[in-house]
């Protein structure tokens, strides 16, 4: 296209003295109104005029104006850059009329971003040509020389249609991610134990803050239970809540699951999709399993933590989320710590709140009210005549010691109502595994004087008193913490 001057480019002559003079008047078009600027602005032409009269108007007007001379820059830029607009020539000096440059970069601008807002700078000759490209895909086309009212008239409803594009898609990256949210039903959390009061005492405090939360306990306690109870109290609990299982996600895959792909990155990548802290954002994700990670891969989830961004396989566009991370694990995070086999940087991300799930051996008072409610579900799920727990059966129970906690209690209850002969459930129709009877143990003038017998007894009464926090029963015991865990791993307790 044909060099125009700066002032040239200016339909309106007032303009041109104001900007040139910088007037201070109230509605002058040159005014820099900082406190409404939004917005981020990509100008391609050739013409350097063009493009510093572009540069001088839009910057009062939008938050960020980039300007382009080589139109080969363009994949770059919009492969690395979330732009609201793009203001782009039809005619560069190769080609000066036919405005087939144009088409051929709009074609390239949609191919990478196919909800890119693309505007079109054209001369008044190739109004016909501008036409064609809108019905290619261009949302408006603005003439040479352009008046500026009507430039950011254009602009600002381009900036509409953009939101309202983005809107969509994330509307539909949303969609996409239910399937794999598996958020499912609301649990009752069954409980009057003192250990458990504590528990509840400290999740209604937390519970409404976006503070991160790492849920400590042995496997079967209920830590993901605790974790849907945080976000339902939480000021999140009408958005998504995303569980996620760690352990169960291979390390070729994490990148993929977690942070999402984009279609062609891999073999199997067919389609765009959203990881799991896309889909999670304005709500809740819960990470279990956080123990099992390697350090490369921990070293990604702190980055994401840190940024509060991801960015998909295959992409270089990293994306805003916002979601309340609860994560949760059984292993023992501190001595990882000290083995140098967690990140103690990331374990800080994780852990602004610590919540201790006791073991259902020292929630002795929950065992019958978790037993009958179970016991309702399974006889009506079932259909089974089964209404009620035999004295004896309720002593058994409270004397066993639940290696495999409330998870255990449960499917043993499903187990005993498929195959109780009677309504009410006696022990024979349980099958007990090898774990101990700590009323039993415990009562030692009764039984074993050995020092094994002794420790043991010593160690569980500590960790009841302490809720399970392992530093408080090693301090009560006078042990280290990774002598009372070698202790723990003897005893299998």
């Amino acid at each position: 296209m044909p060099e125009l001057p700066l002032l040239a480019l200016f339909a309106d002559t007032d303009t041109q003295v104001q900007c040139l003079q910088k007037i201070p008047e109230p509605h002058n078009l040159c005014m820099d109104n900082t406190s409404n600027k939004t917005g981020k602005i990509l100008v391609v032409d050739d013409n350097t005029d063009v493009l510093s009269a572009a540069r001088l108007f839009l910057k009062r007007h939008f938050l960020h104006v980039d300007v382009e001379r080589d139109p080969n820059h363009i994949p770059y830029l919009v492969n690395n850059e979330h732009y609201d607009v793009i203001l782009l020539d039809m005619n560069f000096t190769k080609d000066l009329s036919s405005g087939k440059e144009g088409f051929y970069w709009l074609d390239r601008i949609l191919e990478i971003d196919p909800s890119a807002v693309v505007v079109l700078i054209t001369a008044y000759g190739d109004v016909d040509v501008a036409v064609r490209a809108i019905k290619e895909g261009a949302t408006d086309f603005v003439l040479k020389p352009w008046e500026n009212e009507k430039l950011l008239a254009t602009l600002l409803s381009a900036m509409r249609l953009r939101e309202s594009r983005n809107e969509t898609e994330n509307l539909k990256t949303r969609q996409k991610g239910m399937n794999m949210a598996q958020s499912g039903p609301s649990q009752e959390i069954i409980g009057q134990s003192p250990s458990m009061l504590k528990v509840y005492e400290t999740l209604n405090r937390v519970a409404e803050t976006d503070a991160n939360v790492l849920i400590l306990g042995e496997n079967g306690t209920g830590k993901e239970l605790i974790a849907r109870e945080l976000h339902r109290k939480s000021r999140r609990a009408g958005e998504i809540f995303v569980s996620v299982d760690l352990g169960a996600i291979s390390e070729t895959l994490f990148e993929s699951e977690l942070f999402g792909h984009m279609k062609g990155s891999f073999t199997d990548a067919k389609e765009d999709r959203p990881g799991r802290f896309e889909v999670a954002s304005g709500g809740t994700i819960f990470l279990d399993e956080i123990g099992n990670l390697s350090l490369p891969l921990q070293a990604k989830l702190l980055t994401v933590l840190q940024s509060r961004t991801v960015t998909r396989v295959g992409s270089n566009k990293p994306r805003q989320i916002d979601v309340r991370l609860i994560s949760a694990t059984n292993m023992p995070l501190y001595e990882m710590v000290k083995s140098k086999t967690f990140r103690q940087d990331l374990l800080y991300r994780l852990n602004t709140i610590e919540l201790h799930l006791p073991p259902l051996r020292d929630r002795l008072d929950d065992i019958v009210p978790l037993a009958e409610h179970y016991l309702q579900i399974y006889r009506k799920k079932y259909n089974r005549n089964v209404s009620s727990l035999s004295p004896a059966l309720v002593k058994r129970m409270q004397k066993y010691n639940w290696p495999g906690n409330v998870r255990e209690l449960q499917h043993a209850i499903e187990r005993a109502v498929i195959m109780a002969q009677s309504p009410v459930l006696q022990p024979e129709d349980f099958f007990f595994g090898p774990g101990r009877e700590p009323a039993e143990e415990e009562n030692l003038t009764s039984g074993s004087m050995h020092i094994d017998e002794v420790e043991k007894m010593l160690i569980r009464k500590a960790l009841k008193k302490y809720n399970g926090n392992i530093t408080e029963a090693a301090d009560e015991l006078g042990l280290t913490r990774s002598s009372l865990y070698r202790r723990l791993e003897k005893y299998g307790l």
